[in-house]
């Protein structure tokens, strides 16, 4: 599909890569990786026509789409969400405005018997099978499913784009790219701005998608979920490998102790040569001998050695003081902003040495929490944070309070201290900021690097409890396991926020979940939490109102909260006995039957939803094959099921409050 040829780019007197030759297959599912400034990003950028390189070719089929999201572009802020994304279907919108044309014209005219009319109805059939092949008669459906996988409300989808932030606009544009439906996705840091749900539903996309995919991404588990086929850039040259990410980790390494073997036996055939070189240069019986020595020893290659990353480096949090047993403690806190309510009756304890995390759809909370977990912004309810508690804070703001003027070296080298400070050359080649770069000015680095800096700062600091939101935007895999490997080695407590579930597993005890204006505890790590959801593999936890529990479950619906009970008849038999305290037998008995009552119709409906959820899924997978693309019926249908879904959660809203109100009389 793709084919590229003896890839040369040059930014310098090194090469950033040289004689890159490979080729992008139909359904390929290719992971780029490298470390940070090997050459990923400006590949994609050259795959897809934006830059040109120094020497060699890319060729591409004239008929082949290329879809590609870098890590920044430039967004537009003039229409809604549902306009911005239906741009997607220009193409579509212009095939029908030409037949419509056709139509009109094939109305008006009279001569049905001419070459010309039959020309015209050629045309015009060949032009609408086209269009229906397109699936243009379902793009309607596809685009709301497609904006709710990413995250979207459908009360989304007529708000104007400039009421969202950068993320959210971010996604907007990837939802046009993967509707577009190129040949060939071209994807640069896709998950950088979406939460775990969404990364969930993009797994699953381009799993079905019948697109080739080159994507470049540090969430480890995302681009192991993704690929079949790794292409590593390294030392100037791009390896390819047919396997997955986690196979090619394995495979690489195997490759590099070949190397470092090779290396070894050339360096001691090289010191041989050179030793017999100098022990006869000057014996007239060796003359031959040492001029064939000699010509060897020019003839040979040097064998290069892969370079190695500082993922096998230790570092460790300065030592701190004891703080209190419990940190933090909430008991029903609520944040307001205006008549929006972000959250409410949050009641939640965290003890010393815990490591939790904060995970939830964009929006619901966590970053809210944050702040005021840290006085920053005001709230009702009671926040206590304990005894002799020094927090350390990251958030992407961070990276702006940064002196300017200082070097990278001079920042970290003002708040080392003891024998970190033999150390600050290491500990910034983990980070990236090795060599040449350690010199300079904090003003020059862009928002990634600040980022990466600020970091580097706060693992320096003596604090107790940790409170990182998004750490890892802006780090590649082994400055992960850097920072992971510390915070895990961290006696004091710590609070991440994050959507990357690779470098949450292991890591983190106990997942607090935002979503629906509540705040739920789940014991245990991050994939126990998407094992408890039911989507290890399909996105249920983002979408809105599309997968409800059951009535004693610890989730919620919309804004419905279900919590749990003590016991179905433990709390029954305690409500029983309050009420018959103050009511007759028979208001008593006619107070069960309604209960009994509400709790059929609360039942009923939940078998009615997970029906046409189930039907929904089935659905879903149908129209992801591209021969059901254009079939109205399953189109139909689909619609018709969620509008029929949507209302019956409405009404086990409805029921569910009528029930929780009986229980309490």
């Amino acid at each position: 599909m793709v084919s590229v040829e003896g890839l040369k780019v040059e930014f310098g007197v090194k090469p950033l890569f040289v004689d890159a030759s490979f080729v992008v297959n139909d359904r390929d599912r290719i992971a780029l990786v490298g470390k940070n400034g090997a050459g990923k990003s400006t590949m994609l950028k050259i795959l897809c026509g934006q830059q040109k390189p120094t020497a060699g070719t890319v060729s591409i089929p004239n008929d082949c789409r290329i879809g590609y999201l870098p890590q920044v572009m430039i967004l537009q802020d003039d229409t809604t969400v549902r306009e911005e994304a239906q741009k997607a279907f220009a193409d579509i919108t212009r095939m029908k405005e030409r037949l419509d044309k056709m139509n009109q014209e094939l109305a008006e005219r009279t001569d049905y018997e001419s070459e010309s009319y039959l020309a015209l109805i050629e045309r015009y059939t060949t032009e609408h099978e086209r269009y229906m092949m397109m699936g243009a008669e379902s793009r309607e459906a596809e685009l709301e499913r497609t904006l709710m996988g990413l995250g979207f409300l459908r009360s989304d989808f007529d708000r104007p784009t400039s009421e969202f932030s950068g993320g959210w606009r971010m996604r907007i544009e990837l939802a046009k790219i993967l509707l577009q439906k190129p040949d060939v996705l071209l994807l640069d840091e896709p998950t950088n701005h979406l939460d775990i749900e969404s990364i969930q539903w993009l797994e699953q996309f381009l799993a079905q998608s019948s697109s080739a995919v080159v994507l470049v991404s540090h969430d480890r588990a995302f681009i192991n979920n993704v690929s079949n086929r790794t292409l590593e850039i390294s030392c100037g040259r791009v390896i390819d490998y047919k396997v997955k990410y986690n196979e090619y980790v394995v495979l690489r390494k195997e490759r590099r102790e070949q190397q470092q073997r090779a290396y070894e036996n050339q360096q001691k055939e090289i010191a041989d040569m050179r030793a017999f070189i100098e022990r006869f240069r000057y014996q007239a019986t060796k003359a031959v001998q040492v001029q064939q020595k000699v010509k060897q020893l020019e003839k040979i290659v040097p064998i290069e050695v892969d370079e190695v990353d500082n993922s096998a480096m230790h570092l460790k949090f300065p030592p701190c003081l004891r703080s209190g047993d419990y940190p933090i403690i909430c008991d029903e806190v609520r944040k307001d902003y205006g008549a929006h309510t972000v959250f409410d009756h949050v009641t939640l304890t965290i003890k010393r040495g815990e490591k939790v995390a904060f995970v939830g759809k964009n929006g619901e909370g966590k970053s809210t929490l944050v702040k005021c977990i840290m006085g920053e912004i005001p709230f009702t309810g009671e926040l206590k944070v304990g005894y002799n508690i020094q927090i350390g804070y990251f958030a992407q703001n961070q990276a702006q309070l940064l002196d300017e003027n200082l070097t990278v070296f001079q920042t970290i080298d003002n708040v080392a201290k003891g024998e970190v400070r033999l150390r600050i050359n290491d500990i910034l080649g983990a980070f990236m900021f090795g060599g040449e770069e350690s010199d300079k000015k904090v003003k020059v680095l862009s928002g990634g690097e600040r980022s990466r800096l600020a970091m580097i700062r706060l693992l320096l600091e003596p604090v107790n409890l940790l409170i990182l939101d998004e750490p890892t935007n802006h780090l590649d895999m082994p400055s992960k396991d850097v920072l992971k490997e510390a915070i895990r080695a961290f006696d004091g407590t710590a609070i991440i926020v994050s959507h990357d579930r690779e470098f949450l597993d292991g890591l983190v005890t106990k997942v607090y979940e935002f979503g629906g204006g509540r705040v739920r505890e789940h014991l245990g790590g991050i994939y126990d939490f998407l094992r408890e959801k039911r989507i290890s593999e399909l996105n249920e936890l983002g979408r809105q109102n599309d997968s409800l529990p059951k009535v004693n479950s610890q989730f919620s619906i919309g804004k419905q909260s279900v919590y749990p009970r003590e016991t179905a008849s433990s709390q029954q038999g305690n409500t029983e006995e309050a009420v018959s305290k103050a009511l007759s037998y028979a208001e008593h008995k006619e107070l069960q039957k309604r209960r009994n009552r509400a709790e059929k119709a609360v039942k009923e409906s939940e078998a009615k939803i997970e029906k046409m959820e189930n039907r929904l899924k089935e659905l879903d997978d149908l129209l992801m094959v591209p021969e059901n693309a254009s079939d109205m019926t399953l189109v139909t249908e689909y619609t018709s099921t969620k509008r029929s879904l949507d209302e019956e959660v409405e009404r086990w809203e409805k029921l569910s409050e009528e029930l929780e109100n009986l229980l309490n009389e």
